[in-house]
């Protein structure tokens, strides 16, 4: 509507200034008739100049208010399409408001459910906290208990460890007593003499005959009076109460005292088998030929239930340059639980005795690196974390306070011949072991050192046997299985 107007006032414009210029020319002509007209034309010429200097003084101010107009309308459109922006967002905003409040109202809801039912949980946790109260000090009864029972069972331990060399010694005595009563002359003479033809005596001969008889028999008399006094004294050295319990018994918690007739039958035994020069029960042989990382014995499952105390013996051979890796328990939890962990990149002669990695201990080797069949027994106890290693029936390690309290737990996985990194597996060639292992038995107790020594010289196990190679799952690799009765067999 502005340009219209604009455009009609500008047309409006030119025909006034014709009109003018032809009024004008008009009253030239008649001024050349009457002067005094010329004078009225001047004036009103001069007046059209005023009126046309104020009107394209107007005709500029319209144009430009009509050019304010016009970037007038292009800022409210501008305005316009913001706002329709502004509405669009806002809309958008209020949308992802809503979406906002609804996702809180329903949080609120869960949250609101699970206070409720946390609620009902602290209300039975309370209960079970008043249950458990009252049941406090009937535990800490237990307790109590259980701490003297654990003292008295490593008071045991302690009188059973620390007597083994004094039984040894009582049955080397007993050996020599033995011998002694079997080479004396009581013996010989209990032994009946064939009769011999009665020679006609002087009577000088007849009375020196009857001292000489009575000479040697006060010298029999006496020799039978000291053997006497001897037996006597060993007996009751026997019978002791630091050796009045041998074995002990973990059902009941009590010990068993060997008769004289079984300490005389053990003696023998060992004579006989001293003079034979076998050593027996020893059940199988493993080779290990190289260090394959293949050559595996697995058991699986290992342990069936979880040991707080343990006993590994087995006859030895290498000859190797290190020991390697005997065997090795993994679980999914720790792939270290317990080991017996050998390497070329150890200390010469030594190995590691894990329990619960990465606590362990080093065990000196040294004495089974020359190729020759040697007897090794580890035992460890979580009472104070004891530990004893035996080598040819001598003790050659021992301490304390290594994983007191703890309890390997079962499940897992027994390989020998290779240390686990992984469940089964992770095996490295320079952790393996090279030679050969017989008669390797575990035990859930610790052995005593007289079970020890019983175990070096060939005679039966002694009970609570956890396993054996007979129980071995799987054989992998090159390695060879040998059954054999005695040690001189397995070659």
């Amino acid at each position: 509507m502005g340009c219209w107007e604009a455009k009609c006032m500008s047309l409006f414009l030119v025909l006034i200034t014709f009109y003018l210029q032809g009024t004008y020319l008009q009253e030239a002509n008649e001024a050349r008739q009457r002067k005094p007209f010329f004078e009225r034309l001047r004036r009103l010429e001069e007046q059209f100049r005023r009126f046309q200097e104020v009107t394209l003084i107007r005709l500029q101010g319209i144009a430009e208010n009509y050019n304010v107009s016009y970037n007038i309308n292009d800022r409210f459109q501008n305005l316009t399409d913001e706002y329709h922006a502004i509405s669009m967002s806002v809309n958008e905003s209020q949308a992802a408001v809503q979406m906002d409040l609804n996702h809180l109202k329903a949080w609120i809801k869960k949250t609101q459910r699970r206070s409720r039912k946390v609620d009902s949980k602290l209300l039975a946790f309370e209960r079970s906290l008043n249950e458990k109260s009252e049941q406090n000090s009937q535990e800490k009864m237990k307790q109590k208990e259980q701490s003297t029972l654990l003292s008295e069972i490593e008071k045991l331990q302690n009188v059973i460890h620390g007597q083994g060399a004094r039984l040894n010694a009582v049955e080397e005595q007993l050996e020599r007593i033995l011998q002694y009563v079997a080479f004396s002359p009581n013996a010989v003479t209990d032994v009946p003499l064939p009769p011999q033809p009665q020679k006609k005596q002087q009577p000088g001969q007849q009375l020196l005959h009857t001292k000489h008889r009575h000479r040697k028999k006060l010298q029999q008399d006496r020799l039978e009076l000291r053997t006497q006094k001897e037996t006597q004294k060993l007996f009751q050295d026997l019978k002791r109460p630091p050796l009045e319990e041998k074995e002990p018994n973990i059902q009941s918690g009590r010990q068993t005292v060997p008769s004289v007739d079984e300490i005389l039958k053990e003696s023998r035994q060992s004579q006989a088998s001293q003079k034979t020069g076998e050593i027996c029960n020893v059940g199988s042989m493993l080779v290990f030929p190289n260090t394959s990382t293949e050559n595996v014995v697995t058991f699986s499952p290992g342990f069936l239930t979880g040991l707080r105390e343990l006993s590994i013996c087995t006859w030895v051979r290498t000859s190797s340059s290190y020991l390697g890796t005997l065997l090795s328990y993994a679980t999914e939890e720790n792939d270290n639980k317990l080991v017996l962990h050998g390497r070329d990149t150890l200390v010469y002669g030594t190995i590691h005795f894990v329990i619960g990695d990465p606590a362990f201990r080093e065990l000196p080797v040294g004495l089974l690196l020359d190729s020759r069949w040697h007897h090794i027994c580890v035992i460890w106890s979580s009472i104070q974390g004891k530990y004893w290693f035996y080598v040819d029936r001598r003790l050659v390690a021992t301490g304390s306070r290594f994983r007191e309290g703890y309890e390997i737990p079962p499940g897992g996985i027994l390989v020998l011949g290779q240390e686990q990194d992984t469940v089964g597996g992770g095996f490295d060639s320079s952790e393996a072991f090279v030679g050969s292992l017989a008669g390797l038995t575990m035990w859930d107790r610790a052995l005593s050192p007289g079970e020890v020594s019983s175990i070096a010289t060939g005679k039966v196990l002694p009970r609570s046997v956890l396993l054996t190679l007979a129980n071995a799952s799987s054989l992998d690799g090159f390695v060879k299985r040998v059954f054999c009765t005695c040690l001189e067999h397995c070659s």
